[in-house]
């Protein structure tokens, strides 16, 4: 249990430093005319990762969910995974790359990394981990209310996303990898 807990902080810590590259990379956009779009639904995702970080290791500790090897490690390396996907989305949008939708008037979408196969890897990174890092430890009820309520918050994100894209994009054109 203490070594997921060392895990879960681990991962907590790996939230607050994209906070700090976020906040740089929202005063970058800033000083170049970016645009926020959706800031209402902001707070909620903070809302649902803090059910993430603090529901698994709370309910490993208070439920006693034991560590079954067989989910255990397979969870792990997904959780893993999932981390490189997400620095590999960060890495390739570089400046451009927010935890908020921020689009920064004449600059093309990107289409390198992972955004040359998918439109929203970051998505994809995020939605893995919130089913594999609580499985890790057998926090499979952190991980159903984790991946409903993140499943409904994406929902209004890709729609915010998707509009902020379109609105950016030459000629209205559909969103492309963002």
């Amino acid at each position: 249990m203490i070594a997921y807990t060392l895990l879960i902080l681990l991962v907590a810590a790996e939230r607050v430093a994209e906070l700090v590259l976020s906040r740089r990379h929202l005063a970058w956009a800033r000083r170049r005319g970016g645009v926020e779009h959706g800031r209402r639904h902001y707070p909620g995702f903070i809302v649902v990762q803090f059910v993430l970080l603090a529901g698994a290791p709370l309910e490993v500790w208070l439920l006693g969910r034991p560590f079954v090897p067989a989910l255990g490690w397979p969870m792990l390396t997904v959780a893993v995974l999932a981390q490189a996907l997400r620095w590999w989305c960060i890495a390739s949008l570089r400046e451009r790359w927010n935890t908020r939708v921020v689009t920064v008037p004449g600059l093309p979408l990107v289409d390198r990394g992972p955004y040359r196969f998918l439109h929203h890897p970051n998505y994809v990174a995020v939605v893995a981990e919130g089913v594999a890092l609580p499985l890790v430890h057998t926090a499979w009820l952190t991980a159903s209310v984790f991946t409903v309520a993140n499943l409904g918050m994406l929902a209004v994100r890709l729609r915010v996303e998707n509009a902020a894209l379109r609105q950016a994009s030459p000629a209205g054109a559909a969103p492309g990898p963002g």
